[in-house]
């Protein structure tokens, strides 16, 4: 029998480990962090870690709580002195038995995953769907028999102009006990979310009453942003993020959708742990702000397809395969209460409109932010994660796709990978003459090779290679001759360098030596190439819809995409020729976007308006994208030109090895 396999979530580091081994020392073997302060004597209880159960078809994996050892004296005595919550165990005393899929809690990591999704500073006009409208009602009156409730309409409709006025059931009871609370003075809030919609009153203060929160909330497949914003002045109060929990069920979007399909309990499971780290960011959120979770009253949320129905509790076995049909595309409107999010019983939600089967919302919230339907030039915005989703337009037409990147960007499925957290190396650079390399890891701001890096990367320590850093190597590679521009790692430059290793058939580009090893293989150059090419061929379709060979202006979307440096962004093809200076990084745009749509309800009109004009192409049922998806192979590309580049950038001389040949004799020096 051959060694159980573990993989690591939410690193998407896995490797087989012979039965017996602690988890702890498999986590360590692979360079996942796992915090253990006692050495392994169940002390401290840093080292938690949860067994995930379930069939995970994309690694072929049977996960059970049978495959770990059971409990051992340690550990028990820990969980009676110390307590452990539910499901989970220590890793220095849990043993491997059988195959293992293990998330590592991120409450328990000192060192997590920094969730890089700020709020712009941009000035959004208000115009909320809620209202506070403070009123003084009559008293009662022997002589004109109008119930309560009946005399605070009219209040509102005296003094607000409210000629329709709705209640929340729950509410109801309550009118009369709030009234003499206040001395017949009080507090309503309105929910007004159409112009020809009707009114609520959502919720009822004694009193005068002076504050109304909203949340916009961004769910990505990665990682969920959240922003506690005022809706009576539009400040925002307080920001957060978090890991997105389901990623332990699978780290790309089909891989849940399977997960979903093999495991009778799949959706449920997922779905309420997205619930459960909304509750936890509003919590967050609140307690930065000093605010009260009854005094939000409002929400927007935005999410890819696959999140937006897993959230919604909507099973997204559908979105699996063609036609990829969405339970619902168009914009949601309802209770926060019918989903579980804590907030104001009378608090509402709604959810932008998707584009396409794997279009989402979120895509909408970005393109209403950026607005390429607004611009007289045409704008190609993309936001890059484990489905990248692409819009291009301009005010005549905008079309959009998406296309499967898969996890490679985000560090998965790279030997040195992972996700950007503290000691992760976010920059590299690579001298041309002697192929050293530099860099720049997150947490520490000298590179590698000025003064004070070693003493500030003591702290942290150098973990892995994020997406920023995958992305920037790859490409130094290319500029410095390491690889050809079929993304084969040329071996007779061993010859003049330690740095070029032999691998198998194959040769590796070593980056750093000591604790851990990081090197860039063959295997790694080739996972980048395939995702890349993805996203061209996704952009060149959309390019030929609109009959254009070149675009004005290219815009990055999402946490990944601001720290893309789109210099090497276009070396390695990720995206088509353009001036340099008008490629920008925008940030969080869904994060954005949902902001606007929660302060201002135009907007939502605005984007429900706009998400019906958008062109869907579907990337599948086109006949050219096999053809651009192999041209995008290539770096930057095999087919098209990138003159524009080509006059900021030295690109290297185009030379082809056919995979497996060294370019020249193996072996060398190495180290």
């Amino acid at each position: 029998m051959s060694d159980p396999l573990v993989l690591f979530m939410p690193s998407g580091k896995r490797g087989r480990f012979a039965r017996g081994t602690t988890v702890l020392e498999a986590a360590r073997q692979l360079g996942v962090y796992v915090e253990s302060v006692c050495g392994g004597r169940a002390t401290c209880g840093r080292c938690q870690i949860e067994v995930q159960e379930g069939h995970f078809a994309k690694h072929k994996i049977v996960s059970s709580n049978d495959h770990i050892s059971p409990k051992g004296a340690k550990e028990e005595r820990y969980e009676r002195v110390r307590g452990l919550p539910a499901g989970r165990r220590l890793s220095c005393s849990a043993t491997i038995e059988g195959d293992l899929v293990v998330d590592v809690p991120q409450d328990v990591v000192i060192n997590a995953q920094v969730v890089r999704k700020k709020a712009s500073d941009r000035v959004i006009a208000r115009n909320p769907a809620i209202r506070l409208c403070y009123v003084e009602v009559d008293e009662p009156d022997m002589h004109a028999p109008l119930g309560d409730l009946d005399r605070l309409r009219v209040a509102l409709q005296r003094d607000w102009r409210y000629d329709r006025l709705d209640i929340d059931f729950a509410l109801v009871g309550q009118v009369q006990a709030i009234l003499r609370a206040g001395k017949w003075a009080v507090t309503a809030a309105i929910h007004k979310d159409r112009d020809d919609g009707p009114a609520t009153i959502v919720a009822l203060w004694p009193g005068l009453h002076n504050e109304a929160f909203g949340i916009a909330c961004d769910i990505g497949s990665t990682t969920i942003a959240m922003h506690l914003v005022s809706l009576l002045s539009g400040r925002i109060a307080a920001s957060a993020g978090a890991q997105n929990p389901q990623i332990r069920f699978g780290e790309d979007l089909m891989s849940r959708v399977s997960y979903v399909m093999m495991n009778p309990d799949g959706r449920e499971a997922m779905t309420v742990a997205v619930r459960q780290a909304v509750n936890g960011l509003v919590d967050k959120v609140c307690a930065e702000a000093g605010a009260e979770r009854t005094d939000i009253l409002d929400g927007v949320f935005v999410g890819n397809p696959v999140m937006h129905h897993l959230f919604l509790g909507i099973d997204p076995t559908e979105l699996g395969g063609a036609p990829f049909a969405l339970a619902a595309s168009g914009a949601l409107a309802f209770k926060a209460s019918e989903i579980g999010i804590a907030a104001n019983p009378g608090a509402r939600v709604y959810v932008l409109p998707c584009i396409a089967g794997h279009v989402g919302a979120d895509a909408a919230a970005a393109t209403l932010s950026e607005g390429p339907y607004r611009q007289d030039r045409m704008m190609l915005l993309v936001d890059v994660g484990t489905n990248a989703e692409i819009v291009l337009g301009n005010a005549a037409r905008t079309v959009a796709c998406s296309s499967p990147t898969g996890p490679a960007f985000e560090g998965a499925e790279i030997s040195g990978g992972q996700r950007a957290a503290p000691g992760a190396i976010e920059r590299v650079r690579i001298d041309p003459a002697t192929l050293e390399p530099r860099f720049r890891i997150i947490g520490v701001e000298p590179w590698s090779d000025e003064p004070g890096f070693a003493e500030a990367m003591a702290a942290v320590g150098v973990t892995g290679i994020c997406g920023s850093g995958i992305i920037e190597i790859i490409a130094g590679m290319y500029l410095a001759g390491i690889i050809s521009e079929d993304g084969v790692i040329d071996g007779s430059l061993a010859a003049r360098s330690p740095r070029i290793v032999e691998n198998g058939r194959t040769f590796s580009y070593l980056l750093r030596e000591d604790g851990p090893r990081i090197a860039v293989t063959q295997n790694d150059v080739r996972a980048i190439q395939l995702a890349k090419a993805a996203l061209y061929a996704g952009v060149k379709l959309l390019m030929q819809k609109q009959g254009v060979s070149e675009v004005d202006t290219i815009r990055f979307a999402g946490a990944f995409g601001s720290f893309i440096d789109p210099k090497y962004a276009m070396v390695l093809g990720l995206i088509p020729d353009c001036d340099l200076a008008e490629v920008k990084a925008v940030g969080n745009a869904a994060g954005d976007g949902a902001l606007m749509a929660l302060l201002n309800r135009d907007h939502r009109r605005e984007i429900e308006d706009t998400v019906r004009r958008i062109e869907k192409i579907e990337t599948a049922l086109e006949p050219d994208f096999q053809q651009l998806f192999v041209n995008a192979m290539a770096l930057p590309n095999k087919a098209d030109p990138f003159p524009k580049l080509a006059s900021q950038v030295t690109l290297p001389p185009r030379k082809a090895l056919a995979e497996g040949e060294s370019g020249g004799r193996r072996g060398g020096r190495r180290r």
